[in-house]
């Protein structure tokens, strides 16, 4: 299975992000390395950010982006 990679950009709501497709690769050292780059290049910009998805297809990779995940409840112990 492939990694994907993509580009988060600000969203108008929170029902749908805002994402782009920026590569896929078949090395998770690779799909790493890009995403630190890009990430270093943007710097300046924090709105947007860089994820790397594990999934068969794109399908399914931007499906697994698009799902909403419930908030992690901390602990008072790992506070």
């Amino acid at each position: 299975m492939p990694y994907f990679l993509y580009k988060i950009l600000p969203s108008v709501s929170n029902l749908v992000k805002n994402i782009e497709h920026i590569g896929e690769y078949q090395i998770f050292k690779e799909a790493k390395q890009q995403a630190k780059t890009l990430r270093m290049k943007n710097e300046t910009d924090p709105d947007v950010t860089y994820r790397i998805i594990f999934a068969d297809n794109i399908i399914e990779a931007e499906e697994r982006l698009h799902e909403k995940r419930p908030e992690t409840v901390v602990k008072e112990w790992e506070k």
